[in-house]
């Protein structure tokens, strides 16, 4: 099933705005904060319900058969769901699907065509995907990480550490504890005790500023 309704490039056009942020430190962690931070969700909720619910009944799935395609459908499967229906079960719902979207992105050359902070979010969603196989695809993500990172220019090259620092520690959390305890309670799991005093802390990878991981 098609739907000629939605356009990636209203996606890609939204996530990555061509600002220039890229060119200046700053500006490029503001992109990050923002949109790790729900920063977007009032766009998302007001203008991209409709695509978000298109994209999880799987009425956009021709979009990954070009790079830019698979991208924008990536965002609509595991970015958008966060926000449209944040501290819900079903922001999580589509996190299968988008993990392997971006694995065969990696196998088909799709994911060596985009830009390190395109790339990035092939790394986010096969991170936010918990299953049995989580903890290796945590390993796989860290030289992931190398490969996104490498192609970084001035005045971005100091971030690099922060990447790698965001990706293992959330490896460190998934060997520790399996999956991602954050979202016990929204699933209903019961914690256990070491969960519960990492809950507690509250002091999670997504909601980390970009700055805090960066080493000046």
């Amino acid at each position: 099933m098609t739907n000629d309704r939605f356009d990636p490039r209203h996606v890609l056009d939204l996530w990555f705005p061509d600002t220039g942020h890229e060119k200046d430190r700053e500006a490029h962690s503001v992109f990050w904060d923002i949109r790790m931070q729900g920063g977007m969700d009032e766009i998302i909720c007001a203008d991209f319900a409709d695509l978000t619910e298109a994209a999880a009944r799987g009425e956009l799935d021709e979009w990954a058969e070009t790079p830019y395609g698979r991208l924008a459908l990536l965002i609509a499967l595991d970015q958008f769901p966060r926000s449209l229906w944040r501290d819900t079960p079903a922001a999580f719902a589509q996190d299968i699907k988008a993990c392997r979207l971006a694995l065969e992105g990696i196998e088909n050359g799709h994911f060596d065509a985009l830009k390190p902070w395109e790339r990035a979010f092939y790394i986010i969603a096969i991170g936010h995907c918990e299953g049995p196989d989580h903890v290796q695809r945590m390993e796989m993500l860290i030289g992931l990480t190398e490969r996104a990172i490498e192609h970084l220019e001035e005045p971005l090259l100091d971030m690099a550490d922060g990447f790698r620092a965001q990706s293992a520690r959330v490896r460190d959390i998934i060997v520790t504890f399996g999956r991602h305890p954050h979202r016990n309670p929204i699933y209903g799991r019961l914690s256990t005790p070491e969960e519960e005093a990492y809950i507690a802390a509250g002091d999670f990878p997504h909601v980390k500023k970009v700055q805090d991981d960066v080493v000046d």
